[in-house]
């Protein structure tokens, strides 16, 4: 239970008074865009970071809460199931467990207490069976390398399933989840949604995936950043969104009925102000050589427009005030058009690639000039190796490939490796770019939210969402006419995916579209669909 949290940095607060309460069986959705505070909340639910005011308690005390954070670096020399212990919070229980064990039998005052607590949390934990239940979710999941391999060696698909391994093993109170649903596969989705759906335990979690929130959430949190607001939403995620609309809108027409009278009111003062001195000048000019006239009429005059003035200006004072809703910071994203390009943008004739043991292919494909084609399929299928012989980056060792003429190609790849990561990241879209001019540049890295010290670090130090929104960037410097996307949403928030969904639908020319992202793919109108599996290619 959360009573008036506030969360944030020493020199920044970033929401404050919160009051959120998790039963079991809750799945409390946690949204807003980048850097409202989302990951800070989760963190101090978990007990990791102080809050700034307020506090978080558990029922009962010692309830075993577990916090997952998205992790982008593997441990070296890390395997599995080591992996997996660490991240179900075994292989902490055991070490406590077997520490307190250590200490029965001296003279230290509540060694039984203490040992009795972590044997409990051990239990609670799954850590004494934890080796058995392994082999068998990483079979269901498909993780064919064993619990024994490296964490290192494996792929982010296989990373990633290796991380829903580590939830559906583990045996949480309350369950904490950041980012679980980036790099998994369609089959990994609907397992997570399945494995949450039926947990006992309460879930808080962050997501970008607007259809797993869908089907998921029972509340949701808004961490409101540009009008410094925190909101509880009872009931879905499709009724929040529905309610935020109709909330959104009475502000905004609360705030136009108030502005619209407040100006009504000072033009009507204006105008008072106005015939009182026209009335006095001209009374004075009927009444030249009168004094006591032209000054009676400039005190009557005088009088009445003041008191119609005063009256305006006392309705003004009572006005109840309504502030203007603050304007968030909002990505305009629009994707550079370049001239089209032959009618046939690439080509594959029974085309046949191995790498190592896959085998991709026989593939017999045709990209045509203003094709909109969503590619799906699991993790390790293919797809990135069919993008690769379709823009002639990989040649097939048998059947054939060709491009088309005057193709110029815009891609987000999955590594984000558009910029070369030994520069700046001015300098790279310097490289990139190099005919835009640098005020430009500068200006357009601004545009996609990349601040000075963003723009002078180092473009392999940079977040993965700083890497997509550089890449975003990349796309709307350049002219392009084929857009190729491979998991473009992975790091975005839920504004920034919708601007991208608007800049798709604009864009004329050729699309090859790789996601897991479903309300994506239905949002910007594919035309065909490929789906890959075991080296196949199906069309659909």
């Amino acid at each position: 239970m959360a009573r008036n949290l506030s969360g944030g940095h020493a020199h920044r607060t970033l929401f404050e008074g919160l009051d959120l309460t998790v039963s079991p069986g809750d799945v409390v959705g946690v949204v807003g865009s980048n850097g409202a505070g989302k990951t800070t909340l989760l963190r101090l639910l978990a007990g990791a970071a102080e809050p700034l005011e307020g506090s978080v308690v558990t029922a009962p005390n010692d309830a075993f809460i577990g916090w997952l954070p998205q992790e982008h670096e593997r441990v070296p020399g890390e395997t599995v199931g080591d992996y997996i212990a660490r991240r179900t919070g075994a292989s902490a229980a055991t070490a406590a467990m077997e520490a307190t064990a250590a200490a029965l039998g001296g003279d230290q005052p509540g060694a039984d207490e203490a040992y009795a607590v972590a044997l409990d949390h051990w239990l609670a934990s799954g850590a004494t069976d934890l080796d058995d239940r392994i082999p068998a979710v990483l079979g269901e999941l498909g993780l064919s390398v064993g619990r024994h391999a490296a964490m290192t060696s494996l792929s982010g698909g296989q990373a990633a399933r290796a991380a829903l391994a580590a939830l559906l093993l583990s045996r949480f109170d309350l369950v904490l989840l950041d980012e679980p649903t980036n790099d998994l596969d369609l089959a990994g989705l609907e397992r997570l949604e399945s494995f949450v759906g039926g947990l006992r335990a309460g879930v808080v979690l962050v997501s970008h995936d607007r259809e797993f929130l869908s089907r998921c959430v029972t509340r949701v949190v808004e961490l409101d950043l540009a009008q410094n607001a925190v909101s509880v939403h009872d009931g879905s995620y499709e009724s929040y969104l529905s309610e935020r609309e109709v909330a959104r809108r009475h502000v905004r027409e609360a705030y136009e009925q108030y502005a619209g009278t407040r100006a009504d009111l000072e033009s009507r003062a204006r105008t008072q102000r106005e015939w009182s001195s026209k009335g006095v000048r001209n009374a004075m000019r009927k009444s030249p050589d009168n004094d006591k006239i032209r000054r009676a009429a400039s005190i009557d005059s005088a009088e009445k427009q003041a008191r119609k003035v005063r009256q305006m200006e006392s309705r003004i004072a009572r006005l109840e005030e309504v502030d203007e809703p603050r304007k968030e910071w909002v990505l305009q994203f629009s994707i550079g058009s370049a001239p089209r390009s032959s009618s046939v943008v690439a080509t594959l004739r029974e085309a046949v690639v191995r790498l190592g043991d896959f085998t991709l292919g026989p593939v017999s494909l045709q990209v045509e000039a203003g094709d909109r084609i969503g590619i799906t399929g699991p993790n390790g299928a293919g797809k990135t190796t069919l993008l690769r012989m379709l823009l002639g980056r990989l040649g097939p060792d048998s059947g054939s490939a060709s491009q088309g003429v005057s193709v110029a190609v815009g891609e987000i790849d999955q590594a984000r490796t558009g910029l070369r990561e030994s520069l700046s990241l001015g300098d790279a879209f310097a490289d990139a770019v190099p005919d835009l001019a640098p005020a430009e540049r500068r200006t357009l890295l601004a545009k996609f939210g990349l601040r000075a010290d963003q723009v002078a670090s180092l473009v392999g130090r940079l977040s993965p969402g700083e890497r997509t929104r550089a890449a975003m960037a990349l796309l709307q410097a350049r002219g392009v006419n084929l857009l190729v996307l491979d998991e473009p949403t992975n790091h975005l928030d839920l504004p920034a995916i919708e601007q991208l969904e608007q800049a798709l639908a604009a864009y004329d020319g050729a699309l090859l579209l790789v996601s897991h992202d479903r309300r994506l793919l239905e949002n910007v109108g594919v035309d065909r669909r490929w789906h890959v599996e075991r080296g196949e290619v199906t069309q659909r």
